[in-house]
């Protein structure tokens, strides 16, 4: 789990635990400001073929060879659908459509951050699949017969909502 902050990312000052808002947050002694912790934003897919969902394994830390449905964290200037349209091109080579939200969710067991995770339903419109750059493979599974390494909790949980349909 990720540090809190010592400075202020203002004015560098010294940041000193205070009771804000109902909670205990970091604050700085010198200028006021608050250093909020919130999740940071990821989309993703979930892509169904034929009974079978896309995945992808792992390249990099961490959970490295685990698999994961299509996602990551969105860049500050991109729109979350965006964000899942790319996420796909980048690990699959598979150009996608989305077709709706198919569900939000908290990732609260990733080292580097929380993060609120967007799935959306989509439908492929071009693109081979293969691997991409950070993945270690791209493939289908069966919806019932998915790996059991599965790297964060929020894709356990998105892949259980899918088998209940």
């Amino acid at each position: 789990m990720s540090q809190e902050p010592l400075y202020c990312a203002r004015c560098g000052g010294q940041l000193t635990p205070r009771m804000v808002d109902g909670r205990m947050r970091a604050v700085c002694d010198r200028c006021g400001f608050v250093a909020y912790r919130n999740p940071a934003p990821a989309a993703g897919v979930v892509l169904v073929e034929s009974g079978q969902v896309l995945m992808v394994q792992r390249k990099f830390e961490p959970r490295v060879g685990m698999w994961t449905l299509p996602a990551g964290f969105v860049e500050y200037d991109e729109h979350v659908t965006e964000c899942a349209i790319r996420e796909t091109k980048e690990e699959t080579n598979l150009d996608v459509e989305l077709d709706g939200l198919f569900g939000a969710y908290m990732a609260m067991d990733d080292p580097r951050v929380r993060a609120v995770l967007l799935l959306y339903r989509c439908r492929r419109i071009g693109g081979e699949l293969r691997a991409g750059d950070d993945a270690l493979d791209a493939r289908f599974f069966p919806l019932h017969r998915t790996p059991k390494e599965i790297a964060f909790k929020a894709h356990v949980q998105a892949l259980e909502d899918l088998r209940r349909g």
